[in-house]
């Protein structure tokens, strides 16, 4: 496995980033002590940088992890929608509570749109720019769906990391092209900001060209890390193939290649609309009886719907 510098924060990162929003209760909401075990493998074939949030729930499998791993240095990112200096406060004790640490290596902002959200969230950006100064947090940065988001990143020096949504198809970028998103890419890694790549599988949408769509991600050089969302031991083992740039043997893409996921709607489903107005792509529109219908062609499988359901009748799997 490949190791690389994110940006200037100092943070040593594997080329393969472990996504656990996949694993978690808002997807395949696997067992803890098999969560664990998956993660444990994952550290054995080489990665040492996980990806979690707030809202993922999964905070519980990478705990059991840092235990069985006290002396190893493993990077952890999380995210929160927090937008005071109170709720950032909460969300980050939460954080390092939960997780079993005195500090929290990566700490974003969740799905910044722009210059303007970022300022939006300035109380709670500055709360973490003061706890990095106290050593509670080593890097701080965004999320983003949003080619607005990363520039609006680029004017902050205090940003340090950006967590881009980005695939070979464009898939998700909700205001504007994959060149437009590579050019402030670019820049952005230019600039020494620090970048890993999110949903470089369309959120399960590019399954049907899995290898092409992870090589191109990892073949961007502005990128130090990809986050992959993985479930399966067999999805480990390709995607940590594909991030050293090696050979994936046939009979391994065969058995990763009939994983497919989707999201499901209850059919008690009461459409109250929660989760249509928290979904990034509109892709819920009320159906007949007012339960939701998915549009699949905008769908990226992101779970943030299942989050907001306050009945828990969405699910992906």
């Amino acid at each position: 496995m490949e190791y690389r510098s994110l940006g200037s924060t100092g943070l040593k990162v594997s080329r393969l980033c472990f996504g656990t929003l996949t694993m978690g209760p808002l997807q395949a909401n696997l067992p803890l002590a098999e969560g664990v075990e998956l993660l444990k493998y994952a550290v054995w074939q080489g990665v040492n940088f996980f990806d979690t949030a707030e809202i993922y729930g999964t905070y519980p499998y990478l705990r059991r992890l840092f235990r069985s791993y006290p002396g190893e240095e493993l990077v952890v990112a999380t995210k929160s929608y927090a937008v005071t200096a109170e709720e950032m406060s909460r969300s980050l004790e939460k954080a390092r509570r939960e997780l079993g640490r005195d500090w929290i290596d990566i700490f974003l902002l969740h799905e910044q749109e722009s210059a303007l959200t970022i300022r939006g969230h300035r109380e709670a950006l500055e709360f973490l720019v003061e706890a990095k100064q106290k050593g509670l947090v080593r890097a701080v940065g965004i999320s983003t769906h949003k080619v607005a988001g990363v520039r609006g990143a680029l004017e902050f020096p205090e940003i340090d990391v950006i967590h881009p949504l980005f695939n070979i198809r464009g898939l998700g970028i909700l205001d504007g092209t994959l060149s437009d998103m590579t050019d402030v890419l670019e820049h952005a890694g230019a600039s020494g900001k620090g970048v890993y790549l999110m949903k470089p599988l369309g959120g399960g949408n590019l399954l049907n060209e899995t290898e092409n769509a992870l090589r191109f991600a990892f073949s961007r050089p502005f990128a130090a890390s990809v986050a992959v969302g993985m479930q399966t031991r067999d999805e480990i083992d390709y995607s940590v193939r594909i991030a050293s740039n090696l050979p994936v043997p046939e009979t391994l893409k065969k058995r990763v290649s009939r994983e497919k996921r989707a999201l499901h709607i209850d059919e008690w489903c009461e459409g109250c609309g929660e989760c249509s107005a928290r979904c990034p792509q509109g892709a819920l529109t009320p159906g007949k009886g007012g339960r939701l219908e998915v549009d699949r062609d905008k769908c990226i499988l992101c779970g943030y719907c299942a989050a907001a359901c306050p009945f828990f009748y969405i699910k992906v799997y």
